[in-house]
C-alpha cells in the first residue's frame, strides 16, 4: 500500500515545493550558460513574460499588473525567474516576486520581497510577503509604494 501524504511527509516537501527547487535547478543552469548585459536581460525578460502567459486566467492577470507595477515603479529591477515564477533582481540578486496560487494550487497568490528589499520598520517588524486576491486600485496603489521602497530604502 502506498500512501502519497507519506511520501510526501517522508521528505517533507510537497509535489509542487519539489517542482519549483528543480524548476530553480535549471533556471541556474540557463543562467550560466546565457551572454552578459542586454542579451541576457532581454531573455530573462522573455522567460518572465512566458511564464506569465501560461498562467491560467485570474493569476495570468495578476501577474500582468504586477510585471506593469514593477517595471515602471522600479525599473532598475530586472526580470527572471524565481524559483519558476516572476522575480525582479538588482544586481543578480531577487529583490521582488509574484507566486502564482492557483499554479501552486493554494488559495491566493503571493507578492513577496527578499532580503535584497529595503522595507525594515524602525520597530523592528515587517512583512515580507503579501496575500493578493481580489485587488481593490488603493491595493495596487499599495504594491507600487512597496516596490518603491523596497528599491530606495
Amino acid at each position: 500500500m502506498t500512501d502519497t501524504s507519506a511520501t510526501q511527509k517522508k521528505d517533507g516537501f510537497s509535489a509542487e515545493e519539489r517542482a519549483a527547487m528543480k524548476s530553480r535547478a535549471a533556471e541556474l543552469k540557463t543562467e550560466a550558460k546565457r551572454a552578459r548585459g542586454a542579451e541576457k536581460a532581454a531573455a530573462d525578460e522573455a522567460d518572465v513574460l512566458a511564464k506569465i502567459a501560461e498562467m491560467p486566467d485570474g493569476d495570468r492577470e495578476m501577474a500582468e499588473r504586477v510585471h506593469a507595477i514593477v517595471t515602471t515603479v522600479a525599473p532598475e529591477l530586472a526580470p527572471k525567474l524565481y524559483y519558476g515564477q516572476p522575480g525582479y533582481a538588482r544586481g543578480g540578486k531577487v529583490v521582488c516576486f509574484f507566486r502564482s496560487g492557483q499554479m501552486d494550487k493554494e488559495r491566493y497568490s503571493t507578492f513577496g520581497f527578499s532580503v535584497q528589499a529595503e522595507l525594515d520598520s524602525a520597530d523592528g517588524l515587517w512583512p515580507t510577503a503579501y496575500a493578493l486576491a481580489d485587488l481593490t486600485e488603493p491595493a495596487w496603489d499599495r504594491l507600487g509604494e512597496l516596490v518603491r521602497q523596497a528599491v530606495q530604502g
